[in-house]
């Protein structure tokens, strides 16, 4: 099995790499080579880059598969599928839950209605990076037919998450102590190992699988995950409830209520194609063990320590 992955170097990507690899595959990277560490050396690693258009060094070869994790906008997709054409067997598209409408109720499954398609947009901001995929899967769809498998992940956490969405929450369990929390302990939680979406994606390659998959973990909480950090780090926490306007917009893990439905879709049709479901408290443990490893770099989002006592002060 010949696979391609046009953003392999990337978190999710890793992870579809090391998968392909343990399954006896042959797997070629194409990306900046800008970022992340070095690929494993028998990786085939190609150098182009997307947003200018370069895609010469995938002008010759052929793949059983091609894993599509870096397309956010309509020319991305449809300038890879026209260099590779038919040398490329199966197009997976790793897309996003935020292809779907708001407010939906709990339990929808891959059938739910999706946002209005936007084929491009100058910046991606959470307005425009969910119709933006939509757009994208559209053409995959169009060009590729019963060739084409779109994977819609949920919130993806685990080993080499630098991102901090769910790392924030994670260390903050781990620190102990009264957690300012702008929300219900009880806000719903669906957080997805990279390990089992780069399964579910080796597996539909396998497979020879079309259609969409939700790839969604567990169901938990934000308490869950917030207690499984002090307990596997031998810390206990008083989760203290804050209004949700107490905090920045678009505070890490924190929706409305009125969107909690979204964070408990159905994972029926991902898990009968397939897709592992490693334990929450499994994938804290090992994220807590590689950002201690990584030397737990300062994150961007959330609040300083500071911050927080300030505002567990007033409430």
């Amino acid at each position: 099995m010949r696979i391609l992955v046009l953003g392999g170097n990337g978190f999710v990507g890793r992870a579809v790499v090391n998968d392909a690899l343990a399954q006896g595959a042959e797997v070629t990277s194409f990306s900046r080579g800008l970022s992340g560490t070095p690929l494993p050396a028998a990786v085939t690693q190609l150098t182009g880059d997307r947003e200018t258009g370069d895609y010469d060094a995938l002008r010759t070869g052929e793949w059983d598969a091609v894993v599509d994790l870096s397309g956010f906008r309509t020319r991305d997709v449809d300038q890879a599928m026209a260099v590779l054409g038919d040398r490329a067997g199966r197009y997976v598209f790793v897309s996003s839950h935020a292809v779907y409408v708001r407010d939906l109720p709990a339990g929808t499954d891959e059938t739910a209605p999706r946002r209005e398609p936007l084929r491009d947009a100058d910046v991606l901001t959470n307005d425009t990076y969910g119709p933006c995929k939509v757009a994208c899967e559209d053409d995959v769809v169009e060009r590729y037919g019963g060739r084409a498998t779109i994977v819609r992940p949920g919130r993806v956490t685990g080993p080499g998450d630098s991102s901090g969405t769910a790392l924030y929450w994670i260390r903050r369990g781990a620190r102990g102590g009264r957690v300012a929390l702008p929300t219900k302990p009880e806000a719903p939680l669906q957080l997805v190992d990279s390990r089992d979406v780069a399964r579910l994606i080796t597996r539909l390659v396998a497979d020879d699988r079309s259609g969409a998959y939700n790839a969604i973990g567990p169901d938990s909480t934000i308490a869950e995950l917030i207690r499984t950090a002090a307990d596997l780090s031998g810390t206990s926490v008083d989760i203290v409830p804050v209004p949700f306007d107490a905090v920045p917009p678009r505070f890490p893990l924190i929706d409305p209520e009125s969107e909690w439905g979204e964070r408990r879709r159905n994972p029926a049709k991902a898990r009968a194609a397939g897709m592992p479901v490693t334990p929450l408290r499994t994938t804290v443990a090992d994220v807590l063990r590689w950002d201690h490893d990584r030397g737990t770099p300062p994150l961007d989002i959330g609040l300083t320590p500071d911050q927080e006592e300030q505002l567990l002060a007033s409430h």
